[in-house]
């Protein structure tokens, strides 16, 4: 059983190390820092485990998750967070709330080990959890094998793109790997309206709203975009706007 204990705090990590010890099958093959080592160690060691916790610097240990293709599994190790444990309780993964004692490590073990319980879903995780305001304020995607933070107020739009979303920054355009009916939900209270099926439009940058063809807009930014806004996404947009 190869392991990955992901955690900024060294005593911590020194505290799972210990509890393993117990576990003659089970391999710590890295150790990690925050979630920038931690995202690499897993691509290059491919973990049956991972021990991870919450809030680390740079990226938090759910914003590492939604960068992994295919996660493997996770106990999360954190401080009291109220939105993370509903996410973890929600979709049956166990977490250890620190400080934890053997007893409760070696039950979240046997709860990992027992193929008789349905397998968590990270994904459900991640997505119970990116609704919770504090996640709400940036985006974080991969930019080749780099990663790139995105403060929300920098997004000018975003459009559909098959299976991901591309996020159109000043700085360039950026993919996301998740869906437009996620980010129409998410950004809402940062002023993003839904004009379309595929465009999301940051509504502090709109200049002018054009009749266009039919029941259509036409949305023209300071940026220069134009952005088509269907009949319905014109009614939200007038509706946001007080217009």
């Amino acid at each position: 059983m190869k392991i990955i204990i992901i955690d900024d705090e060294p005593l911590a990590r020194s505290i799972v190390k210990e509890y393993l010890q117990s576990y003659p099958d089970a391999e710590v093959v890295a150790e990690c820092n925050d979630g920038f080592e931690g995202m690499k160690a897993i691509l290059h060691h491919e973990p049956d485990l991972i021990f991870l916790d919450i809030q680390m610097p740079k990226i938090n240990g759910f914003e590492m998750l939604e960068l992994i293709e295919n996660p493997p599994a996770v106990i999360f190790t954190t401080a009291f967070d109220e939105f993370a444990i509903k996410a973890f309780e929600l979709n049956a993964t166990d977490y250890l709330l620190k400080p934890f004692s053997r007893e409760r490590f070696d039950k979240a073990l046997k709860k990992y080990s027992d193929k008789s319980l349905p397998v968590p879903s990270t994904d459900a995780i991640v997505e119970t959890a990116s609704k919770e305001p504090g996640q709400q304020n940036r985006v974080v995607v991969k930019d080749g094998s780099k990663i790139k933070i995105i403060p929300v107020g920098q997004i000018q739009y975003l459009e559909a793109a098959d299976d991901y979303v591309k996020i159109v920054t000043a700085e360039g355009n950026f993919l996301k790997k998740r869906t437009m009916g996620f980010f129409e939900q998410s950004l809402a209270i940062h002023h993003f309206v839904r004009i379309h099926r595929s465009y999301i439009v940051n509504t502090l940058l709109i200049t002018r709203i054009d009749p266009y063809e039919k029941d259509s807009h036409l949305v023209i930014l300071s940026t220069g975009a134009k952005l088509s806004a269907s009949k319905s996404g014109y009614s939200k947009l007038k509706e946001v706007l007080g217009i």
